[in-house]
């Protein structure tokens, strides 16, 4: 009998040595009873930020951006196994996730589609505007004034509507939930940054489609809402 059962742990390696078994100490920690995991526990937790949440910003989460970059193909191949697709945009600094869909195959959708909402959709219209303005003038941030955000958003509303209050209300709401996701990050009271998370949910095709529409709905009266080169739309 082998002593111990030793020499049987032993493998020839290519080059007819041998191969040392890896030691227990090098196994990966178990976190909690019966845990079967093998990612480090700051890897799992960037794959549970990037589950949970719909993005990922350099600027505001800079330790889990730097282990998501460090430790990259494994958070992938976990998204991968429950078909979800990482994006990491690094010029912008922002990593987010995308439902894989196939025509080949069949895939269990995991992550649902939320679409935004009439006023939601307008909002993002004109941050999406503001952000693209400053950046056209060389700024490095864009930021815009809860009184001139209702404002113009109001002006895209059927003119017939006299119910204000409501208007405000929905144009409120589309803000807190903006904020929420991370496009816009109030400073002070009524004062919100626009983040470069914007670009990413409203492209610039994207937006050229909404503004054509609204510019042909709103025909004839003006919409003051400029684009990158001044024109009113």
């Amino acid at each position: 009998m082998n002593k111990s059962g030793a020499e049987d742990m032993w493998v020839d390696g290519a080059d007819g040595g041998f191969i040392d078994p890896v030691s227990m100490e090098e196994d990966p920690v178990e976190l909690f009873a019966g845990d079967a995991g093998t990612l480090a526990v700051d890897v799992r937790r960037v794959l549970v930020r990037m589950l949970q949440r719909r993005y990922l910003l350099a600027e505001k989460s800079p330790g889990l951006w730097r282990t998501l970059l460090d430790n990259q193909q494994l958070v992938e191949s976990r998204m991968h196994d429950m078909f979800v697709r990482l994006v990491i945009d690094h010029d912008r600094g922002v990593a987010y996730k995308e439902q894989v869909r196939s025509v080949e195959l069949d895939v269990p959708i995991l992550l649902k589609d939320e679409p935004y909402s009439r006023a939601e959709t307008l909002v993002l219209v004109y941050l999406r505007t503001i952000f693209q303005q400053e950046q056209v003038a060389g700024e490095m941030s864009a930021r815009v004034d809860i009184e001139d955000l209702e404002q113009t958003v109001l002006t895209y509303y059927d003119p017939d509507d006299t119910n204000l209050a409501r208007g405000q209300q929905e144009i409120r709401g589309a803000v807190a939930r903006l904020a929420r996701e991370g496009l816009i990050e109030e400073e002070t009271a009524g004062r919100y940054r626009i983040t470069p998370l914007v670009e990413i949910v409203l492209s610039a095709e994207k937006l050229n489609e909404i503004k054509s529409w609204l510019h042909a709905r709103n025909e004839g009266s003006a919409v003051a809402v400029a684009d990158s080169e001044g024109a009113v739309l």
